[in-house]
């Protein structure tokens, strides 16, 4: 197990995934808007998501230099899609929000995680 990740490029390409997805959530662009309603996430709570996300994206980046970080937060963000999946699955909403946005990043973060930290 390392501390710093080895290699780093799949640590940017998340980040950079994070930084884009809090984009399109800061005013949510219309398909994640839809997504939000489906799995029935209260309105009033979808101002979080943004700085969530690029909260993610930052520790992504800072745990290039700080050991532990990045870790710290890829595995943040594995939690984060297994409970974005259960919203989905709680909901009935088995279309492509879960099959491939939900679950496609879980795939990605824990193939970071095991990629970057564990081998």
């Amino acid at each position: 197990m390392t501390l710093l990740p080895d290699p780093v490029w799949p640590v940017v390409v998340l980040a950079v995934i994070s930084i884009v997805d809090g984009l399109l959530c800061l005013k949510p662009a219309a398909f994640i808007a839809q997504c939000f309603t489906d799995v029935r996430w209260p309105r009033k709570y979808w101002w979080m998501m943004a700085p969530i996300k690029f909260a993610a994206a930052a520790g992504l980046i800072a745990g290039i230099w700080v050991p532990g970080l990045a870790a710290l937060t890829t595995a943040c963000l594995v939690v984060y899609f297994i409970v974005a999946i259960s919203m989905h699955v709680r909901a009935r909403d088995f279309g492509r929000n879960l099959f491939v946005n939900a679950s496609g990043m879980l795939v990605l973060c824990v193939a970071t995680g095991i990629w970057c930290f564990l081998i």
